[in-house]
């Protein structure tokens, strides 16, 4: 039987851990969005099912020990302690539409889940340690099963490092790039959600618009399929009309208007086509994440109903983002109103 202390560490550790299973659920699910079918995707496929599996195994003892998942219940040192491990790990998502080339993003996301799996190793292996000094075999047990299956995963990944690096060695030297965004993780959910759209659009038309754009909700999907329709479209197809016409300096002013599906949209057809250094970096600057997903989707009006619930930190985000693409100044004035109050 443990002491009332030695279970108050048990429960830190756990909750430390949960919370680092629930960030990677959302940075496997951010980095599959990006990634085409074959080897590496399957692997990350399965790695979220297991990462999910894990989360619910830890949430379980937990709950075996009686812990809530209420901030009073947790106590503020666990509860910062949590945040730490998701904000370490939340922030890879929000560099993946920025810089280099498809196949050094890949690259680069491999090397920071090998950096993530290192982390869940030390997490569970010191759990583990934990767990035997204060006579918990439970939870001993559960975090040494856990740790077996980082390690597996870790060992599969170190083994992509070498394909990944030559994707990027054909891609960025020889200028044989094989990236395919058709073959996406976004991409299948463009797809099906597309095919749920011709399905459901006579019946309800209203649903169906409303499948897509949840669709669009999944980390990387809206630039993917802005991709994906702009590699096969035609000018008439732009959200810039008369785009051929049209002089560098004057589409580059247009550019700031475009949500990012019209922004990947135009990349493709650019990039397809005449392929202008100016046009192209200009979009570059210009990608990036939404404040929040589905954000490029919502009204002024729905935004600023979304701001009055907001931190400081994501009102900042908004008047960033809004003041960078489309300056709408109901927006603009709702976040200065919500930062004056702060």
């Amino acid at each position: 039987m443990t002491s009332i202390p030695e279970q108050q560490k048990i429960i830190q550790h756990l909750n430390e851990a949960h919370a680092t299973e629930l960030a990677i659920v959302r940075t496997l699910q951010a980095h599959i969005a990006m990634t085409p079918a074959g080897r590496y995707r399957r692997g990350l496929d399965r790695h979220l099912d297991e990462t999910r599996e894990h989360a619910e195994r830890v949430e379980r003892r937990l709950g075996d020990l009686g812990v809530g998942r209420s901030p009073v219940q947790l106590g503020v040192g666990v509860v910062q302690g949590v945040l730490g491990q998701v904000l370490a790990l939340t922030k890879g998502p929000l560099d993946l539409v920025r810089g280099g080339s498809p196949e050094e993003k890949l690259l680069k996301n491999a090397k920071d889940e090998c950096a993530t799996e290192a982390l869940e190793i030390a997490t569970y292996e010191s759990l583990e340690a934990l767990a035997r000094r204060v006579g918990d075999e439970e939870t001993a047990e559960l975090a040494a099963d856990i740790r077996a299956d980082e390690e597996k995963m870790l060992e599969r990944l170190r083994k992509e490092l070498p394909n990944l690096v030559d994707a990027v060695v054909r891609a960025e030297i020889d200028g044989n790039s094989s990236y395919d965004p058709s073959t996406t993780g976004a991409a299948d959910v463009v797809k099906d959600a597309q095919e749920t759209v011709k399905e459901t659009a006579q019946k309800a038309g209203k649903r169906a618009r409303t499948t897509a754009r949840q669709a669009r909700r999944v980390p990387g999907v809206a630039q993917v399929e802005g991709e994906i329709k702009g590699a096969v479209a035609s000018e008439e197809d732009l959200a810039i009309p008369g785009y051929d016409d049209l002089k560098v300096a004057d589409i580059n002013k247009r550019l700031t208007e475009l949500s990012q599906i019209d922004l990947a949209k135009i990349d493709a057809y650019e990039r397809k086509g005449r392929n202008r250094t100016s046009v192209l970096n200009r979009i570059s600057n210009l990608r990036g994440d939404e404040p929040w997903p589905g954000y490029d989707e919502q009204s002024v009006e729905d935004i600023r109903k979304a701001l009055d619930a907001a931190n400081e930190d994501v009102v900042k985000t908004v008047r960033g983002y809004e003041t960078a693409h489309k300056k709408r100044q109901g927006v603009l004035q709702a976040t200065e109103r919500e930062l004056a109050k702060s």
